[in-house]
């Protein structure tokens, strides 16, 4: 490690802490990561964002100490935040470590205890962000109209204004918003992470898994599955029948999974195009 001499002042000013060195660190798709090792012994990870929206890495921070309320009743495990301004945020080091099934069978019962910790209504307090795109939380009474008016409907109209998505599959999108209430079993709002993706979860040693980065807000539990599904994750079955075990699922979640995939689906045709927008179309067609 060396040391970034503007990088590593920013963050003597936040911690109060010198930074002996830094180091990069790579995978993120937004911010760029940064490895500290601090004089008192703490290694840390800072993220920063050259000209971050307001209220960016608060949302961020906000969200961590949310999910990490219910890791007291067995919930995830979240990093916890060491510091944060507007252009960064500065959490404690997670060493990694290596998937196994029993860290996945750990991560699939406290994934089921923070969604049982539950949430005041669907959505939040304030909007957020999911990657560096704003995301809407205004809450709404039922969740079939949270998630179409807050999560699909905004990211449909940007990825038709960017030509992200075709006129004909856009009409698929928008034809199962007007039935999410007949296809999706009304349940209360579950604690999400709300981008829990491969990239988010995180295997650290001694069988912990943590997870990262969330757009945490109160929705429908099956949510975060379908988003673990959707890109994959390391002994997934392990982890959704820990889950299923501590929490039981309503019947035939696993079909329903492509109603809550349309939301990242259309995320990714705003950011990357790449055929996302065909794929949020052509989940749409199988509910129609």
């Amino acid at each position: 490690m060396t040391r970034q001499p503007l990088v590593a002042r920013h963050a003597e000013e936040l911690l109060g802490t010198a930074v002996v060195a830094t180091a990069p660190v790579s995978g993120g798709d937004v911010c760029v990561a940064t490895k500290l090792r601090l004089s008192d012994g703490t290694t840390a990870l800072m993220k920063t964002l050259n000209n971050a929206p307001a209220g960016f890495f608060a949302s961020e921070s906000s969200g961590l100490a949310w999910l990490a309320e219910s890791s007291e009743a067995g919930g995830v495990l979240t990093p916890e935040v060491l510091a944060a301004d507007d252009g960064c945020l500065i959490l404690r080091w997670v060493e990694p470590g290596r998937p196994s099934a029993d860290a996945a069978t750990g991560f699939g019962r406290a994934l089921a205890a923070t969604h049982a910790a539950g949430a005041p209504s669907y959505g939040g307090e304030s909007d957020g962000f999911i990657a560096r795109l704003p995301m809407l939380n205004k809450t709404a009474p039922t969740w079939a109209e949270f998630y179409g008016q807050r999560r699909v409907l905004p990211y449909l109209k940007l990825a038709s204004d960017r030509d992200r998505i075709s006129v004909d599959d856009a009409q698929r999108v928008e034809s199962v918003v007007s039935r999410l209430a007949q296809l999706v079993p009304d349940e209360g709002p579950a604690r999400l992470h709300g981008d829990l993706w491969n990239g988010n979860v995180l295997w650290g040693t001694e069988q912990r898994v943590w997870v990262i980065d969330p757009a945490a807000h109160g929705g429908h539990r099956e949510t975060d599955l379908a988003m673990l599904a959707l890109f994959g994750l390391p002994h997934l079955p392990r982890v959704l029948d820990a889950y299923a075990e501590a929490t039981p699922l309503v019947d035939g979640w696993q079909d329903r999974a492509g109603v809550h995939q349309l939301f990242p689906l259309l995320v990714h045709a705003c950011l990357f195009g790449g055929g996302y927008g065909a794929r949020a179309g052509a989940a749409a067609a199988r509910y129609l």
